[in-house]
């Protein structure tokens, strides 16, 4: 698949992207070199999130990662299968009516305070994989929405120092179960579907983007065409007071993830409602990160999890 190498943002400072894949022979790590990926299977994957740990060193730790992935060999991000770029995030927290026009659209006076919900591990996928539509339904629906990714622990972290526990940002495809989202006041269990929680294609230091990636332009398209567009700016809780407020009540640790919100034009507010189907190809694309497409595909007996 194509991974776009969006331009740098910033200037003077060390910015990084890394993808995580798997070739037939096991799993990777690749970098962006100016406009290359240079990574080698096994390499910064010895130890669980290797690579991110590296990043998490600073500038100086960047730079020398940047100097060691230059001596690697090319890969072509076209042949091998693209992995969710955090490994086993500890915790996935989404954030549900971040955008007041989403908010109305699904029918919720707007909250005071940000409503969240967890996905787990067993629902993710990589860019390229198959978002699976479950046997039991056919209302899944698409949510493009900002991933800020944690990087340094934290817990009653204060606003004001609280984009410096990020250390950057990814894309998310927040599939959605609607019939079974909406069968009780809590949304667990229609966000939870394995499958259908897309997740990359890369990962972007947060330098390299507008403080807390606000001012970003985010798209939805379903087939090429346009079904969500917005700005992160529109964000009523924008990431330094979710990491903020998640951090009352929860220890945030490097490798989670917040799942940020998604604007308006949901296939669930339409009329007729615009479901996806197999054979369609959903993007989520983010100014600045990159674009994250999966293709649909229904869920087949092997794929069913049977207790024998």
């Amino acid at each position: 698949m194509k991974l776009e190498c969006y331009p740098f943002l910033t200037f003077g400072r060390i910015v990084m992207r890394f993808i995580r894949y798997q070739a037939e022979i096991g799993d990777g790590t690749a970098v962006l070199v100016g406009k290359e990926w240079r990574g080698e299977v096994g390499y910064g994957t010895s130890l669980e999130g290797s690579i991110f740990d590296q990043i998490l060193g600073g500038a100086s730790a960047q730079a020398d990662i940047l100097e060691q992935f230059a001596k690697l060999p090319i890969v072509d991000v076209t042949q091998v299968k693209l992995l969710p770029p955090i490994h086993n995030p500890g915790k996935v927290i989404c954030v549900g009516l971040n955008y007041s026009d989403h908010t109305e659209e699904s029918g919720y006076k707007q909250p005071d305070h940000p409503t969240l919900f967890p996905r787990f591990n067993s629902s993710l996928i990589g860019a390229g994989d198959p978002i699976i539509r479950p046997v039991v339904s056919d209302a899944l629906d698409f949510e493009g929405e900002l991933v800020a990714v944690i990087g340094r622990t934290g817990r009653h972290i204060e606003k004001r120092h609280a984009l410096e526990h990020v250390a950057g940002y990814s894309i998310f495809n927040d599939g959605s179960i609607r019939d079974f989202q909406h069968r009780t006041p809590q949304w667990t269990l229609g966000k939870n579907f394995d499958g259908t929680g897309a997740f990359g294609p890369l990962f972007v230091t947060a330098d390299e983007l507008p403080a807390g990636a606000a001012g970003l332009a985010i798209e939805t398209r379903l087939n090429g065409d346009v079904v969500q567009s917005s700005n992160t700016d529109k964000l009523i809780f924008d990431v330094a007071t979710l990491v903020s407020t998640i951090s009352e009540a929860i220890t945030l640790e490097p490798g989670d993830i917040i799942v940020t919100g998604t604007p308006s034009g949901i296939g669930h507010a339409r009329e007729p409602r615009l479901y996806m189907r197999p054979g369609d190809v959903v993007e989520v694309e983010i100014e600045g990160i990159g674009v994250l497409t999966n293709p649909i595909a229904d869920e087949v007996a092997q794929q069913r999890r049977v207790a024998v």
